[in-house]
């Protein structure tokens, strides 16, 4: 058996520096309430340098260049982001989770406008409103800390909807760990897995920012 050692462990938020395939094995399903992660999508992606010049982390996303095999997390009740970039691996699912990025009329943009995330969880769709675009934020202004980085508040709201306080929710792409900070603010266990050791370095820094405003 596997036998890896927590990066970061403290009052209930569990990360680890490895390869998601190591640890998924020693998270059964039934110990999870939730599911919630952002994996590589399999597009092979390549982050505009302009939008990431403040970022240390303006670099590929690890294991993007591979097509993205789901059906590990599958056996979880799951919130998958970037499932329509894999969606033909997925079963049908009534109950997809969007995030609107633009928020408002007028825009004419290049980028997505929206993402999905394949669930489990719902028989109906969910949408969350968050300007999220280019320079245009509604919240966490400043350095880009990931090429794909999701807003905090966006893990704040599935978090709050689809657990309760001390539920465990499992994060096996954890990236700068937007997840992981709102499972500290909420309240709820966690366990975050993460193949750069950057990227866990910089989770355990947000960890120890003041609380953020709910």
């Amino acid at each position: 058996m596997t036998v890896v050692q927590p990066f970061y462990d403290v009052d209930g938020i569990t990360i680890y520096h490895a390869d998601c395939a190591d640890v998924i094995p020693l998270v059964p399903p039934e110990t999870v309430d939730l599911l919630l992660t952002d994996p590589p999508y399999g597009i092979n992606y390549q982050p505009d340098a302009r939008q990431n010049q403040n970022s240390q982390f303006a670099d590929r996303v690890t294991g993007d260049q591979s097509t993205f095999d789901p059906a590990p997390l599958l056996a979880y009740r799951s919130i998958i982001w970037g499932a329509n970039n894999f969606a033909s691996q997925l079963p049908d699912s009534g109950g997809w989770v969007v995030w609107d990025k633009v928020t408002r009329n007028g825009f004419n943009l290049p980028r997505a406008e929206c993402e999905l995330a394949w669930s489990n969880v719902s028989s109906t769709p969910r949408m969350f409103r968050h300007m999220w675009t280019g320079a245009f934020r509604d919240s966490e202004y400043g350095v880009s800390l990931h090429p794909t980085q999701k807003p905090v508040s966006l893990m704040r709201w599935i978090v709050d909807r689809w657990t309760e306080p001390s539920d465990l929710v499992f994060d096996p792409y954890m990236g700068s760990g937007p997840i992981a900070r709102a499972c500290l603010d909420l309240g709820r266990r966690y366990i975050g897995v993460e193949i750069v050791e950057e990227y866990c370095q910089t989770a355990v820094d947000r960890l120890g920012q003041l609380a953020l405003k709910l």
